[in-house]
């Protein structure tokens, strides 16, 4: 029977990121376990750089696929969300395969092997749910040498008809969500996943997002290592990095996700657009009028004008949108330029959206657990 997350103890519950960002996902999930980041990997050197910035004392590992797991600090919890560019739906859809970017899941299936965490956190696009994935199988399952286990390309109408599917129709190519959720099966992890909006939560958008919350089946609390990985570990070891473009200020760790409590406390309030708002801001006047209640703080100006190539989005603006702190990726402290903070946000997750997914499934997590167990 699980524990549930509001009476773990914060002392001992530490977290590794993986595919870190600016930090979305990991700010949800140290305001929901009550946690601490203790190492990132991020390959990406300007947005390590403000990753760094809000976790000081936290290690960059590097690139994922360089990794020696046997050297890393085991963790409590592993969080992450893969990179989306294949399962996307506005992107290529080549799927969760082999030598692509979403394909570096196998990756973090090799983490969660060797460092066995308690829980996993996964936060992804809605493409999750439609994209095919394509799995290695032994030589001699196919008659014809095909390695792979799902033709390429497969289509929607080619998948398994629903969205829970984990391969048990061998002649239905898999989801990609189906086959994240039966990686966790086959490691021993008991998964629940949810996907919801970011307009479920009060942003005035519909930034949609899968999280997807497992836990071990088997408790591990002595932090075991298995001997050996699904896979071989990386060829070489990535040097941690130190990607702070400043002296580090004393930040301390309890009150790095205090401005989100303030912000769950004011999500369903009523809220009347004034009448600066329907000036400025016509039919999405009370979207806005919402968002500014919750985050605390007036929406920033949403263009940046010029001449020369007509008004594009301010970085500013995004980052409000996003739910983030004033300056979490536009502080000039961190010499980031206008395309590389419209990157950072881009790829990244809303933090309110992250924690109500992660206490969404845990609720049906817990639930599964319980009934299992009576």
């Amino acid at each position: 029977m699980p524990t549930p997350l509001e009476i773990l103890d914060p002392s001992l519950l530490t977290v590794g990121s993986l595919f870190s960002g600016y930090g979305g996902l990991d700010l949800a999930v140290e305001h929901v376990f009550g946690a601490r980041t203790v190492w990132f990997s991020e390959i990406n050197e300007p947005v390590a750089r403000v990753f760094s910035h809000h976790w000081p004392d936290t290690p960059n590992l590097g690139d994922i696929t360089m990794i020696d797991w046997r050297t890393v600090e085991p963790v409590d919890i592993l969080c992450g969300g893969f990179p989306c560019q294949d399962v996307s739906t506005v992107g290529k859809m080549a799927g969760l395969a082999p030598d692509t970017r979403s394909g570096l899941w196998a990756n973090m299936a090799d983490a969660i092997d060797q460092l066995r965490p308690e829980w996993v956190v996964i936060e992804n696009v809605r493409g999750l749910l439609s994209a095919s994935a394509i799995r290695a199988t032994p030589d001699d399952a196919t008659p014809q040498g095909d390695e792979r286990a799902t033709p390429d390309p497969a289509t929607l109408r080619h998948l398994e008809p629903d969205l829970w599917g984990l391969g048990n129709q061998p002649a239905r190519p898999l989801r990609a969500l189906g086959a994240v959720l039966g990686d966790l099966a086959d490691l021993g992890y008991d998964a629940r996943w949810v996907g919801l909006p970011a307009s479920l939560i009060g942003a005035p958008h519909p930034r949609f997002r899968v999280f997807i919350l497992a836990r071990a089946t088997v408790p591990n609390p002595a932090r075991l290592r298995r001997s050996a990985g699904r896979g071989e570990p990386g060829s070489s070891t990535s040097t941690p990095g130190n990607d702070r473009a400043f002296a580090p200020g004393n930040r301390p760790r309890l009150e790095r996700t205090q401005w989100l409590t303030e912000m769950e406390s004011r999500i369903g309030d009523a809220v009347e657009p004034a009448r600066r708002h329907l000036y400025r801001w016509g039919k999405y006047a009370e979207a806005i009028a919402r968002w500014e209640h919750i985050t605390g703080r007036e929406a920033p100006s949403p263009a940046l004008l010029n001449d020369g190539v007509g008004p594009r989005p301010a970085a500013e603006f995004v980052e409000w949108l996003m739910g983030l702190e004033r300056n979490w990726v536009t502080d000039s402290i961190l010499r980031l330029t206008s395309n590389q903070q419209l990157t950072a946000l881009g790829n990244g997750v809303v933090p309110l959206q992250a924690i109500a997914g992660i206490a969404h499934a845990n609720s049906s997590l817990s639930s599964m657990l319980l009934k299992a167990a009576l």
